[in-house]
C-alpha cells in the first residue's frame, strides 16, 4: 500500500495529499491554431507559457486589423488545419522548411502556411480589448482568406518575441495568452455533455463548446468544482466557470445559426439556477477555464499531457454559487 502511494506521489508531482482514484480520465485534447477555426484532436499536446503549443497563435482579422470571430463570420468553423503529427511531439523544433499546415475549407484550394518564411508586421491588430503587433502571413494567404469570406482579410500570428496579452488578473494572476478569448485553457467533461442531450431534442457535439480538454469518467458538471487538479505532475487551478457566447448555437459542421443548446442551457445552466445572488440572470456556464502552474516559471521537459492520462482533484470548490463566473 505505502509503495502504491509512493507511486501516486511520484506521479502527481509530490507534495500533496494523495487522492484515493483519478476523478476523470483525458479523453480527448483538442488544438485551435486559427483562433475560431476547427479544432485538431491530438494524441498529446507541450503545453507552453500561453497553453498548448500552437493554440489560438493565428488569427484572420479585417482591413482595420480586426479579429473575425464565429459570432460575426460563422463560416470560420468550415475552415480546418492539417498539422503534422511531429509538430505535436515535445522536442519538436522548427527547421528551414516547417509549415504551420494546410489550411482547407469548402470552394477553396488548399493553402500551405510555411513557419520560416520572412514575415511582415502589422500593428493595431485588436483581439477584444487587447491590441497590438502581430506577424503578417503574407499575400498568398490573404488573398485566400479575403476569397472565402469575400472581403478583405489577412491572416497574423501572434508575435510573442515582443507582446504580451494578460489574462484577466481579477481571476488568475500573471498568466497570458495569444489570440483565445479569455485564459489558456478551457475543460469539459463527457458527462456534462451526455447529461445536456437527455434533455435537448437534438443532440449536439463537444465541438459546439470548444474545449481544450475533454474529460471522462465524471458526474455531469462535476468540472464546475475543481479548483486544483493535477495531470501528469502538472497543477491546473480552475479559475472561471466558462460563460457561453452564441457560438454554441452554431452548427460546427456548416456553420449555421440556431437558437440550442443555449435555449435549454438557460433553464438549469444559467445565473438564475446555478448562481441567483448573481446580476446577470441569463448567462449560461458550461466548462471550467484554467491556467497550469508550470507555465509561470522557465521552460522544462515533462510538460505535456497526453489523451488517457488520470486526472487528479486536489481541491474542490464548495458549491457552484462560490466557483468564480
Amino acid at each position: 500500500m505505502e509503495k502504491a502511494a509512493g507511486f501516486l506521489s511520484s506521479l502527481l508531482g509530490g507534495g500533496e495529499e494523495v487522492p484515493p482514484e483519478p476523478a476523470a480520465t483525458v479523453r480527448s485534447i483538442l488544438i485551435y491554431p486559427i483562433k475560431s477555426c476547427r479544432g485538431i484532436s491530438v494524441p498529446q499536446a507541450p503545453i507552453t507559457s500561453t497553453g498548448f503549443r500552437w493554440d489560438r497563435q493565428w488569427v484572420v482579422v479585417n482591413s482595420k486589423g480586426r479579429a473575425y470571430t464565429q459570432r460575426v463570420e460563422p463560416k470560420l468553423a468550415l475552415v480546418e488545419v492539417e498539422m503534422p503529427p511531429e509538430a505535436f511531439a515535445e522536442e519538436w523544433r522548427p527547421t528551414a522548411d516547417s509549415y504551420l499546415g494546410i489550411v482547407r475549407a469548402p470552394g477553396m484550394e488548399p493553402l500551405k502556411i510555411p513557419l520560416s518564411a520572412e514575415q511582415a508586421i502589422i500593428d493595431d491588430v485588436s483581439v477584444w480589448e487587447w491590441s497590438g503587433a502581430a506577424y503578417d502571413e503574407g499575400a498568398e494567404a490573404a488573398e485566400w482568406f479575403s476569397s472565402y469570406f469575400g472581403k478583405p482579410s489577412r491572416l497574423v500570428r501572434f508575435k510573442e518575441a515582443s507582446e504580451i496579452r494578460p489574462t484577466n488578473p481579477d481571476y488568475a494572476q500573471g498568466y497570458k495568452i495569444m489570440f483565445t478569448d479569455c485564459f489558456p485553457f478551457l475543460m469539459a467533461s463527457q458527462g456534462s455533455l451526455d447529461a445536456l442531450n437527455e434533455v435537448l431534442k437534438e443532440p449536439v457535439p463537444m465541438n459546439r463548446f470548444r474545449p481544450n480538454i475533454l474529460v471522462d469518467g465524471c458526474h455531469p458538471y462535476s468540472e464546475d468544482l475543481w479548483k486544483t487538479i493535477k495531470i501528469n505532475k502538472l497543477t491546473f487551478q480552475g479559475v472561471k466557470l466558462c460563460n457561453r457566447c452564441k457560438v454554441p448555437t452554431i452548427n460546427q459542421e456548416n456553420g449555421i445559426l440556431g437558437t440550442e443548446p443555449t435555449e435549454t442551457l438557460l433553464t438549469f445552466r444559467s445565473d438564475e439556477v446555478l448562481r441567483p445572488s448573481h446580476k446577470n440572470k441569463r448567462q449560461v456556464y458550461f466548462g471550467q477555464n484554467l491556467v497550469c502552474k508550470e507555465s509561470l516559471s522557465a521552460k522544462g521537459k515533462g510538460r505535456i499531457i497526453k489523451v488517457s492520462d488520470p486526472v487528479y482533484v486536489l481541491e474542490r470548490f464548495p458549491s457552484s454559487d462560490e466557483a468564480p463566473a
